[in-house]
C-alpha cells in the first residue's frame, strides 16, 4: 500500500511511499518545491544524503522533486544491505514516477544518479520527456576508478605544499565506506569535498558552509553486483538528452561525458568551465541556463 504525507502527489513538502521490495516494503521519501513542468531528481553517492541537489535557480521554472534515496536520511533501509544496486534504485524511483500520476518527466540524474537514471532511461523511455545526464558516466568499473585515483593523485600533488591536509585524500578515497558507520562515512566525504570542486580555497566562504552539510550514509555502500557499464545498451536511449559535466572535474569529467555522447542519439554536451563536481553549486547561473536552454529548446519550457 502506498501513502503520501501530502494531500497531492505534487504538493509542495515531504512525501513518502511504502513500497515494495521482494518480500518487504520499503518507505521511500521525496522531497517537492518549485512550479512548472515535473522534474525528477536523483542524488549520487551511493549514500550521499539528498539535500546537496537543491537546484534553487531550476525551482524557479520547474517542479523538483528531489527523490530521498533509501539507505540514507528518513528513507527506509533495504533488509539485505547487497541490495543497494543501480537496478535497486532504478525499480524504487518508477514507483515515485508512478505515483507523481505524470505522463511523462524531465529526469535529472548526478553522479551515481546519473547510473540510475541511464538504467530508468533504458527500462522505461516511455515515461521520459528529457534526461539531464550530469557528471557521470555509463560505466564505473576498474579502469573508471583507476582513472579517478590518478587524477585524486595529481591534485594531491598540486596543492600538498599549500594545503598539508590533502595528503591523505587519496587514502580516503579509496576507503570502503561500507566498513564505516553513517559518522564516519561522512567524515571521509567531507574531508576530501575540496577535490570535487574547482578553486576550494579560494572560495572557501561559499564553499565551507555546503561541506559541513554534507552527510554520507554507510550501508547503501555495501551493495553487491557487476560494475555498472550500459556502454553496449546507449543507442536504445533516444530520449533528449542533457550531457552535462563540469571541465574540471576529476572523477565525472568530459571522457566519460563524451562517452555518453558518442552513443546516445538523441544527446548534447555542455560542459562548464573551471567547474568540478557540483557545478550546480558552483557555476548556479551556468548550470541553471544550460539545463533550462536545453528543456527550451525541446519544448518543455516557453522562452
Amino acid at each position: 500500500m502506498k501513502h503520501s504525507y501530502q494531500s497531492s502527489p505534487l504538493s509542495p513538502g515531504t512525501h513518502a511511499l511504502t513500497v515494495p521490495h521482494g518480500l518487504a516494503h520499503i518507505e521511500q521519501r521525496y522531497h517537492v518545491t518549485g512550479s512548472g513542468p515535473v522534474c525528477v531528481a536523483h542524488s549520487g553517492g551511493p549514500g550521499i544524503g539528498w539535500e546537496y541537489l537543491r537546484m534553487p535557480e531550476l525551482e524557479e521554472r520547474l517542479t523538483m522533486v528531489y527523490v530521498e534515496p533509501v539507505g540514507t536520511g528518513r528513507s527506509g533501509h533495504l533488509p539485505d544491505a547487497r541490495d543497494y544496486t543501480v537496478a535497486t534504485y532504478a525499480n524504487l524511483l518508477h514507483h515515485v514516477v508512478e505515483h507523481l500520476g505524470q505522463p511523462r518527466i524531465q529526469l535529472l540524474g548526478h553522479s551515481h544518479g546519473g547510473f540510475v537514471a541511464q538504467q530508468y532511461a533504458l527500462d522505461h523511455p516511455d515515461r521520459l520527456a528529457s534526461l539531464v545526464l550530469y557528471d557521470t558516466s555509463p560505466v564505473a568499473d576498474d579502469a573508471f576508478w583507476s582513472t579517478a585515483v590518478a587524477a585524486m593523485e595529481r591534485f594531491v600533488e598540486r596543492n600538498v605544499d599549500a594545503h598539508p591536509e590533502v595528503a591523505g585524500y587519496t587514502a580516503a578515497l579509496t576507503t570502503p565506506l561500507g566498513l564505516l558507520n553513517d559518522d564516519s562515512a561522512t567524515a571521509v566525504l567531507r574531508q576530501i569535498m575540496p577535490a570535487y570542486v574547482f578553486d576550494y580555497w579560494g572560495r572557501e566562504g561559499e564553499f565551507g558552509p555546503a561541506r559541513r552539510l554534507l552527510r554520507m550514509y554507510a550501508a547503501p555502500n555495501r551493495g553487491e553486483g557487476a560494475p555498472f557499464d550500459v556502454r553496449p545498451e546507449l543507442s536504445r536511449i533516444t530520449t533528449p538528452a542533457l550531457v552535462l559535466a563540469g571541465k574540471d572535474d576529476f572523477i565525472c569529467g568530459p571522457h566519460w561525458a563524451r562517452l555518453l555522447l558518442e552513443s546516445m542519439p538523441a544527446a548534447e554536451l555542455s560542459v562548464l568551465k573551471d567547474t568540478g563536481h557540483l557545478g550546480h553549486v558552483e557555476r548556479p547561473s551556468q548550470f541553471s541556463a544550460a539545463v533550462l536552454g536545453f528543456l527550451r529548446a525541446h519544448g518543455v519550457l516557453s522562452s
